[in-house]
């Protein structure tokens, strides 16, 4: 088909991904086909009071749902695989993806009850897949976990590519290596644009090899005189790879705990990915029962959530594993922003327990190497693949702007560079592209099994009862002549201490009854203006006497 003159647009837009870390959802849309690649969740702020994980609005893939042909996943990090279950139960379309990637999806289906439902096929770098008028092939990429690939869209308007989350590691601990040659060979062919990961792109240089981390992490584990917990993200498999090779080579034993570890190191040990010698892993029961030079734990909990091994073990909550003087903890992860301070927490309670711990940007750069690539790998990536178009996508606004600024480096005209927020689109129409209008695109908050059914109102709420409280107003009214039959009785919870308060309290009752009396006399009885006038005078007072402002909830019942 010629380009020139196509009716039909090209549409590329992310509902996930640009201004922020994770929740990654991109979209290639040309007439009536969608293809979408990655479906993530990321953990929330702390203002999302009580929400567990935040997931992308999928509303218009929901209204164009015969058009998604299908969700094409680049890797297994639960920023590009963790929305899945919740997305699946909207729009059921197929998924497709490398071996790790569908073992760890799969797992996540199985607890969601999808299973049986969700078509799944299995890909790799020679695949080349027909949706619709769209055709994609894959190529492989570097990661911090095995089996992750790019994606090259050949589409009636010219060539998308999806980089995925990439580095350079030309020594790659699973011998995986990145396939230079194909992603040159895509570039030669002319790329139309190209959606590339900004996540590194304010630091200078190359990112160092994975494989060096291994020396470090052997010397560590000699110098120990007693356990070593080292703490990582579960899906680093290749990290956790070092870890056992550091274990074999200093004769120790493995427990892994924490659910998500433990997850991933069986789903990647029956796939090939991990390489654990028979005998090797021992339950987390047995620890305390082997010398203590002879073992390693693995655990979760390198960002210090609340919740996680780690985390409970330096608080001695931990139901089989304690911290002993002398042991060595290794947190060999650098904290997500925002993290800092749980992590600070955890590595504080550890030195309390009289543990040494390895952790910090000083201390951790020898156990610890970003799975993404630094400014260099970026320039590279962008010489590979010469783009006519450039959108940075995976990352927070000053990462795409950076990344913008190394595309015009590299020769990129800054008007063929896009930088986007979540619900932008990018239409490309007879080789030339522009910014068009823009989609339904937001945060889906999950609450337990809630999806998206605490929204700004109820979270405005629970703000306000954090802050100050509620006073609950219980008054009975008789349906003869509207005198008050009983009450008002006034239950605070969270606003003062009742029985430090009680002449508060007793003002406080005093106005309502007055307030009530008041608009019984003029035959005020709708309960909306009742409960209006008791909130605003009652607000009122309080906030005279207590400069507090709690939430007020007047009940009034009629007998």
């Amino acid at each position: 088909m010629s380009k020139k003159n196509n009716p039909d647009k090209l549409l590329i837009f992310a509902l996930g991904g640009v201004g922020e870390i994770g929740k990654n959802m991109y979209c290639i849309q040309y007439g009536n086909d969608i293809v979408v690649v990655d479906a993530g969740l990321k953990f929330p702020e702390e203002e999302l009071l009580g929400i567990d994980v935040v997931i992308p609005d999928v509303t218009y893939l929901i209204e164009n749902r015969e058009k998604v042909r299908a969700i094409l996943l680049t890797h297994g990090h639960e920023d590009h695989i963790g929305g899945l279950p919740y997305v699946l139960k909207q729009i059921n379309v197929p998924l497709y993806g490398t071996k790790l990637t569908l073992g760890l999806v799969e797992n996540k289906l199985k607890e969601a009850g999808l299973l049986g439902d969700t078509k799944r096929h299995l890909i790799n770098e020679s695949s080349e897949l027909t949706l619709g008028s769209i055709k994609a092939t894959f190529f492989r990429t570097n990661h911090s976990i095995p089996d992750s690939v790019g994606v090259c869209m050949e589409t009636p308007e010219g060539i998308v590519v999806h980089t995925g989350d990439f580095k350079f590691d030309h020594t790659p601990v699973n011998e995986q290596y990145a396939d230079l040659q194909r992603m040159a060979e895509i570039g030669s062919r002319g790329v139309l644009a190209l959606l590339s990961d900004s996540t590194n792109a304010e630091r200078a240089g190359f990112t160092p090899s994975e494989s060096n981390i291994g020396k470090e992490f052997e010397e560590i584990f000699r110098r120990a005189k007693q356990r070593v917990v080292v703490a990582t993200f579960a899906s680093n498999v290749h990290r956790i790879q070092q870890v056992i090779n550091a274990a074999i080579e200093t004769h120790r034993k493995m427990a892994v705990i924490g659910r998500s570890m433990v997850n991933v190191v069986t789903i990647a040990s029956e796939l090939g990915y991990l390489n654990i010698p028979e005998g090797m892993l021992i339950e987390p029961d047995e620890v305390n029962k082997l010398p203590a030079d002879r073992v390693v734990v693995l655990s979760t909990g390198s960002q210090g959530e609340p919740m996680s091994a780690l985390t409970r073990m330096a608080r001695s909550t931990h139901r089989k594993v304690d911290i002993l003087p002398g042991d060595t903890v290794v947190i060999a992860a650098t904290p997500i922003p925002g993290n800092e301070r749980y992590v600070g927490r955890t590595v504080d309670e550890l030195m309390r327990l009289g543990a040494h711990v390895i952790y910090g940007p000083g201390q951790v750069s020898g156990v610890h190497v970003s799975g993404h690539g630094s400014q260099e790998e970026l320039k590279l990536m962008l010489n590979l693949m010469r783009p006519q178009y450039f959108i940075p996508i995976h990352g927070e606004y000053r990462m795409l702007r950076h990344h913008g600024l190394l595309g015009e480096a590299v020769g990129i005209p800054k008007e063929n560079i896009f930088l986007l927020d979540n619900g932008d689109t990018v239409e490309l129409q007879n080789g030339i592209a522009r910014k068009a209008g823009k989609i339904p695109a937001g945060n889906v908050l999950i609450d337990g099994l809630g999806i998206g059914d605490v929204g700004n109102i109820v979270l405005r709420d629970r703000k306000l009862l954090s802050q100050d409280g509620i006073l609950v107003v219980v008054v009975t009214l008789s349906k003869q002549d509207g005198t008050i039959r009983s009450g008002p009785d006034i239950i605070s919870r969270g606003f003062v201490y009742v029985r430090e308060s009680e002449g508060l309290l007793e003002e406080a009752n005093r106005i309502v009854t007055s307030t009530l009396q008041k608009l019984m006399s003029e035959k005020v009885n709708e309960w909306a203006s009742l409960k209006t006038n008791v909130k605003d005078a009652l607000g009122r007072f309080l906030y005279e006497q207590t400069r507090r402002r709690p939430m007020i909830l007047p009940i009034i019942m009629e007998v």
